[in-house]
C-alpha cells in the first residue's frame, strides 16, 4: 500500500539573530532530519519530551512554516514546492486540530460559520447545500445541528475540540493532524475523543499524524510510532513493537516514565538523569549520550542512524543488539504497606472504614 504522506529529511533551523544590526550567529536545531511516512487508514504518532520537535514537524507537514530543508509529499505532490494556487488545492487534502480547543476557535463566529467557511474556501458544496452539509459535520462529530447557532464560549472543553474536528473534516481531506488533541481535557473526555477519531477513521479511511506526549494515549490509538530527542528520530516501527519491545534507551525511559498504580512496581532499567541539552548546542555524536547509562567513546563522537531490526522496527543506537530486552515494571513482592491496609480495611470480616481510620 502506497503511503499518502511522506515526509523526507525535514530540518528546521531557527536563527538567533543577536546584536546591533540582528545577525543571525546561532540557530536553535529544532528538527534535524526527519523522516516517516503514514498510510491511509493508520496513525503514526510522534512521541517525546517537551521541545523534541514535535509541534514543529507537524506545523512543517502542513506548511505552516517552511522548512530549512527537506521535502513533503502529499498523494505524491510535493507540498512544499506548490506555488498559492495549488497549494490552497494541496491543503484541503490535510488539515490540522490544535491542542487548546479554547484558542483554536474564533470567539467572533458561530459555529455554523466556521464550518461552512471551509466549504466555500474549497468548494466543497454548492452555496445551497452547505446548511446540510454543516449538520451533517456536526452530527459526525456527536453534536447536535442546532450548536451551528452557538458561539465557541458556549460550549465546554470536549464540545469545542468535537467542533475543531468537524472544521478539519470539512475539506475533505485524507490526512489529519492531531497536534496534543486531548492534553487539555479531562481523562473521561479524552476517551471520548479518542473513540470519535478511530471511529472517523475507520468510516472515511483517514490516515493521522498524532502528536502526543503520552504514551498511554499513544498505545490507544496509533498504527506506527515514531519517538524524537533533540529533533531526531531514534526509534521508530510499528506501535505494538516500539512500545512492547523497546530498544533504544531513551525510549525505555519513557515508558519506565508511565504512571503505574503500583507504588511498589520494580524494574531494571536505568532512571533517566539529567536535563535535555539546548538544541542551539547540541552535543556531538549522538544527542542522548548525555543522559544515557550505556553510552562509550563510539556515542560521544559518531552520530547513529536508523538500522532495521528483525520486528521491523528502526533503532538509532550504537549499542541497542546488546542491551537486555525490555523489561516492563513489575509488581514488588509484597504488597505495599498502604494497600495491605485498605484491602484489610474493605473486607466484609474486619470493621468499618472509620473504625479503622486511626490505622491509616
Amino acid at each position: 500500500m502506497s503511503a499518502v504522506l511522506q515526509a523526507v529529511d525535514l530540518v528546521k533551523h531557527f536563527p538567533v539573530r543577536t546584536g546591533l544590526f540582528g545577525r543571525a550567529h546561532r540557530a536553535v536545531r529544532a528538527v534535524d532530519g526527519v523522516s516517516f511516512e503514514v498510510q491511509a487508514g493508520r496513525t503514526f504518532a510522534i512521541v517525546g519530551e517537551s521541545g523534541c520537535g514535535k509541534s514543529t514537524v507537524a506545523r512543517l507537514i502542513t506548511r505552516l512554516i517552511e522548512p530549512t530543508s527537506g521535502a513533503v509529499r502529499l498523494q505524491g505532490e510535493d507540498l512544499l514546492a506548490a506555488d498559492a494556487a495549488a497549494l490552497r488545492r494541496l491543503r484541503g487534502r490535510i488539515q490540522l486540530v490544535f491542542q487548546d480547543p479554547y484558542g483554536s476557535l474564533n470567539p467572533r463566529m458561530t459555529a455554523g460559520d466556521m464550518l461552512a467557511e471551509p466549504l466555500h474556501l474549497h468548494d466543497v458544496v454548492p452555496q445551497s447545500q452547505r446548511a446540510a452539509r454543516v449538520a451533517e459535520l456536526l452530527g459526525a462529530v456527536g453534536l447536535r445541528s442546532d450548536a451551528a447557532r452557538r458561539y465557541p464560549h458556549e460550549f465546554s472543553g470536549g464540545q469545542r475540540q468535537r467542533l475543531a474536528i468537524a472544521r478539519a473534516l470539512a475539506a475533505q481531506p485524507q490526512v489529519i493532524v492531531c497536534d496534543e488533541p486531548v492534553s487539555a481535557l479531562d481523562v473521561s473526555i479524552q476517551a471520548q475523543i479518542l473513540n470519535l477519531l478511530a471511529d472517523l477513521q475507520r468510516t472515511l479511511g483517514l490516515a493521522y499524524v498524532f502528536i502526543s506526549h503520552d504514551l498511554a494515549v499513544v498505545r490507544q490509538i496509533a498504527s506506527d510510532v515514531g519517538v524524537m530527542y533533540l529533533g531526531r528520530m531514534v526509534e521508530t516501527g510499528p506501535a505494538e513493537v516500539v512500545l512492547g519491545e523497546a530498544r533504544h534507551p531513551y525510549t525505555r525511559a519513557l515508558l519506565q516514565a508511565v504512571p503505574r498504580p503500583d507504588p511498589g512496581a520494580r524494574t531494571n532499567e536505568p532512571v533517566l538523569a539529567g536535563d535535555v541539552p539546548s538544541p542551539m548546542a547540541p552535543p556531538a555524536g549522538c544527542a542522548f549520550h548525555t543522559r544515557c547509562a550505556h553510552a562509550d567513546a563510539q556515542c560521544r563522537a559518531e552520530v547513529p542512524r536508523l538500522q532495521a531490526s528483525s520486528q521491523g522496527a528502526q533503532v538509532a543506537c550504537w549499542h541497542w543488539q546488546r542491551l537486555p530486552a525490555f523489561e516492563r515494571p513489575r509488581p514488588a513482592l509484597a504488597p505495599h504497606p498502604a494497600l495491605v491496609r485498605l484491602q484489610a480495611a474493605f473486607r466484609p470480616d474486619t470493621p468499618s472504614l472509620s473504625s479503622s481510620s486511626s490505622s491509616f
